[in-house]
């Protein structure tokens, strides 16, 4: 009797980072320079939101609801996907401090990060921030010197922190937009038991999602 071998699939690993990781990275910028607080807000708004880089350099400070009992941000993104989500404490308080820090009133419609000539932040700019912050966060954190950092592995790495908090695999893609394709690789694999777990209760799509565990 002919044996025909299985061909067996291959589920790629999305690199993401531990909170570990994370937290030293934004730990890395030094606090004492307005660049290095800059940073530090920029970095956490990445980790926070899982936003896209287009997205995070063209918040306006308009696009903020701070005030609100549970603050939350536009993101604008491509074509009519423009997703409201929600805003930690923490990057809430850094929000705050960075908004006042250079005079903008939460109203108005300007640029959150700027660049050093006050233009609003590019991808380079932004790309720079995560990658200076790796290396100064290397010697505290030894796990980062083998990691592709880049600004999309705060995405994949918040997807993942998700993931194991419980929340739902098709909530999570529509918060981050996984959904549509276009933007990233499919969610990775790794820390997930079966469908079952990714199915659990409250898996529905909604504009704004207050009960995330963001922080």
């Amino acid at each position: 009797m002919l044996t025909i071998p299985i061909k067996r699939a291959h589920i790629e690993v999305t690199h993401h980072l531990t909170k570990a990781d994370v937290d030293a990275l934004i730990a890395a910028p030094d606090q004492r320079t307005s660049r290095g607080r800059r940073d530090r807000t920029f970095l956490l708004f990445l980790a926070r939101t899982g936003a896209l880089v287009s997205e995070a350099t063209g918040v306006n400070a308009n696009d903020l609801q701070l005030e609100r009992p549970h603050p939350q941000v536009l993101l604008r993104g491509k074509g009519r996907r423009d997703p409201v989500v929600p805003i930690a404490k923490d990057l809430a308080r850094a929000l705050t401090s960075l908004l006042s820090e250079r005079g903008i009133a939460h109203h108005e419609p300007r640029a959150i990060f700027v660049g050093a000539r006050t233009e609003r932040l590019t991808r380079f700019g932004a790309t720079h921030i995560v990658r200076r912050a790796a290396t100064e966060a290397v010697p505290t954190r030894l796990a980062l010197a083998d990691k592709p950092i880049s600004p999309h592995i705060f995405r994949h790495s918040l997807a993942m922190k998700l993931l194991q908090s419980g929340v739902d695999l098709l909530t999570i893609q529509a918060w981050l937009g996984h959904a549509t394709g276009r933007h990233d690789p499919p969610l990775c694999r790794s820390g997930c038991r079966d469908d079952a777990q990714w199915t659990r209760e409250g898996g529905r799509h909604r504009r704004s999602r207050r009960a995330f565990p963001t922080k």
